[in-house]
């Protein structure tokens, strides 16, 4: 997470406009560029200092969350870019989608330029999707269930626990040995 922020940082400070909420929303929704791209202004519910919501209406249509730090930017970017309810919420130059060419030359300058050239030849962050990829395992991280990542993402929760295998480890998680033996117990009765 530590990595995304970085480049997060880099891109906000050198690339004005655009790219830089396009990216934050993707990081803090695990939105794909496809999904990004296509949200509207009238997508979004945007409360002051609250979590608001993005609707996605690819496939099925899902809502996720947007943090409250979410909420603030897209509501300074809204103001500042002028948009109305049924623009783009990230629209590209002449207000059509945001060309993939332009956010992945903006995404590999950043890599190139925060990532050591051992963490660029291992290829850290080598696909704008990585920022899907690290909310989804952020998400997990701080408890949120399977199937609610799953239900967040547009996906199955079979497909987030054989992509995050590292969230489902046993010893990662705190038993209360006293509740399971209380539900497990076996009924008093005698043996025959």
């Amino acid at each position: 997470m530590d990595h995304v922020r970085a480049l997060l940082e880099w891109i906000q400070e050198e690339s004005p406009g655009v790219v830089f909420p396009f990216f934050l929303t993707m990081a803090g929704t695990a939105l794909s560029p496809g999904e990004a791209a296509s949200v509207r202004v009238h997508d979004v519910t945007l409360l002051d200092g609250e979590f608001g919501e993005v609707l996605v209406r690819s496939g099925e249509g899902r809502r996720v969350p947007l943090t409250p730090e979410l909420v603030g930017v897209l509501r300074r970017w809204i103001d500042s870019a002028d948009l109305k309810a049924g623009d783009l919420l990230l629209p590209g130059e002449r207000g059509g989608p945001l060309a993939s060419s332009e956010y992945r030359r903006v995404w590999r300058q950043a890599r190139q330029v925060v990532l050591s050239p051992d963490e660029v030849q291992a290829g850290l962050g080598e696909r704008v999707s990585s920022l899907r990829d690290s909310c989804l395992d952020a998400w997990l991280k701080a408890g949120v269930p399977p199937w609610g990542v799953a239900e967040w993402a547009g996906v199955s929760a079979s497909w987030v626990a054989l992509r995050y295998p590292h969230r489902f480890r046993l010893e990662d998680v705190e038993l209360d040995w006293d509740h399971l033996e209380e539900v497990m117990g076996i009924p008093d009765t005698p043996v025959r």
